[in-house]
């Protein structure tokens, strides 16, 4: 039995929702109404990537794939009704065949330049492999020469596609409903010498344009995805954007909510640009700042705390911190647990054998959310029935053992599937209270008992942040700082030759 295209993008947006707590989506008014185009993307986990932009784009996108793929139990299936088109890779090849490979990738990428042509969108991520690395891999050209077979194929129509660079921005991109930004940026403008007609049959400028293009996809892919060298710079870079986010708030009087993800991007756009452009000039300072950021970046996580903890909530009166503490403590650990044990006993055996089948399933990192994602799709529901099952069974023995105890082993199944599918979601949402709670125990705490500390860090949170404006003063950064500390969004088109 086949699956229709439109089931197929509900399953894939409601895998999407179940896996992730908040899935936020930005730019879609940037993308044009009418006309075909193709979207390119980093590709840092797996199949996960490419659910999100489905999930996402606001028109319909053919995705091209590793004909491995189409293989897979379930995904295939799903993979074909969504309309997703094979790529064979040279491994992919049989007895080496080679030019049997490269018909069938011509047939593919014909098949995907005419739905660029039809008005529709195709999806490729250029690197051909996903990886765990912070930096992009080597671009192949497929992006670039799927755009030129688009371009002549729509010859006729006079609409060229556009190129569409998309930014996935993960909180924790393995982590059970943690949070992710998908963001669409607007149409590259490409230089005139790179969108001029190439003549059907001319292979070499066909060969030369591709390289040359794929080099300009290099940079802008770099720009929105925050590509760095290392894991430890992109830290640093992240403690810089909240520790200019917390200073400024300070100095306006405002406090601030923790920041969605797109305010989160845009922050990491700002220290991006501004470190990679101040690097050409001024490299020795910019390491000096650095190295501090690091100190400040090491003594924080010393004392589990965050940058905007410095500031909130103000110190109590000693003689009422047990009081208060002892109460939101009782109210959180005491009091809501026992609403919600039986969701979370139900929860608990699918969810660390997951977590068990993920470890030793995943050859990389970047697997780990993809089969988390799809064990978690059959192990849950599977045992949401096991124990509707057995619940129902002991109904039925209590009533048999029990004359007094009406017959229902029926309606005792049933909710306790209810109670298995919705009480794990409560759990989780009780999870993060608790998490929130302690946190602000421990915030508390610290800020009466340590006071020197916090005024140690406080100082250096602010020589930091006038180091940082005056590093970035007279640099065009995206955004724009609102008053109360955010910044907040500029709409830009990108444009290869403003790339640092």
């Amino acid at each position: 039995m086949e699956i229709e295209r439109s089931n197929a993008v509900r399953l894939v947006r409601f895998l999407v929702g179940l896996f992730f707590r908040r899935v936020e989506v930005a730019g879609v008014e940037r993308v044009p109404k009418t006309g075909g185009g193709i979207l390119i993307a980093w590709h840092p986990n797996g199949l996960v990537d490419p659910a999100l932009i489905i999930s996402g784009f606001p028109r319909q996108v053919v995705f091209g794939a590793r004909h491995g793929l189409f293989t897979w139990p379930v995904v295939g299936r799903l993979m074909r009704a969504l309309g997703t088109v094979p790529i064979f890779r040279a491994t992919d090849a049989r007895n080496g065949d080679v030019k049997a490979r490269r018909e069938a990738n011509r047939k593919s990428l014909d098949a995907m330049a005419q739905a660029v042509c039809d008005g529709g969108f195709a999806a490729l991520f250029p690197e051909g492999v996903s990886h765990d690395d912070p930096f992009l891999q080597e671009l192949k050209t497929g992006a670039a020469r799927l755009y030129y077979r688009a371009k002549q194929l729509c010859a006729d129509s006079g609409v060229p596609p556009v190129i569409i660079p998309v930014g996935l921005h993960y909180d924790d991109k393995t982590m059970f409903r943690s949070d992710v930004l998908v963001e669409f940026h607007a149409p590259l403008v490409l230089p005139s010498e790179l969108v001029a007609p190439i003549p059907e049959g001319d292979d070499e400028t066909l060969r030369a344009r591709s390289s040359e293009l794929t080099q300009v996809l290099e940079p802008v892919l770099q720009e929105v995805t925050h590509a760095t060298e290392s894991w430890e710079l992109n830290q640093l870079m992240n403690r810089v954007r909240s520790l200019v986010r917390a200073e400024r708030a300070k100095r306006a009087g405002t406090s601030l909510k923790a920041p969605d993800m797109a305010e989160r991007s845009l922050g990491m756009a700002r220290v991006w640009k501004a470190y990679y452009a101040r690097l050409q000039t001024d490299p020795d300072g910019v390491q000096a700042l650095l190295d501090r950021v690091e100190a400040y970046d090491a003594a924080l996580r010393e004392v589990k705390l965050e940058d905007d903890d410095l500031d909130k909530p103000p110190p109590i009166e000693s003689r009422w911190l047990p009081v208060l503490l002892v109460a939101q403590a009782a109210v959180v650990f005491l009091v809501i647990p026992p609403v919600l044990v039986l969701g979370l006993l139900i929860n608990a055996v699918p969810y660390f054998l997951i977590n068990v089948v993920s470890r030793i399933a995943s050859r990389q990192y970047k697997d780990t959310a993809t089969i988390k994602l799809l064990t978690g799709l059959i192990l849950f529901p599977l045992a949401w029935l096991v124990f509707a099952l057995l619940v129902g069974l002991g109904q039925l023995e209590l009533h048999n053992s029990f004359a007094g105890i009406p017959r229902a082993p029926w309606p005792a199944g049933a909710t306790t599937f209810l109670i298995g599918a919705f009480g794990g979601a409560l759990a989780l949402i009780y999870l993060e209270l608790v998490k929130r709670t302690w946190t602000s125990i421990k915030i508390r705490a610290k800020r009466q008992w340590g006071s020197t500390i916090i005024a140690r860090l406080s100082a250096e949170r602010a020589a930091l942040y006038q180091a940082v404006e005056e590093m970035r003063e007279g640099l065009d950064l995206p955004g724009d700082v609102l008053g109360d500390g955010r910044v907040g969004t500029r709409d830009f088109s990108l444009d290869p030759d403003d790339m640092p």
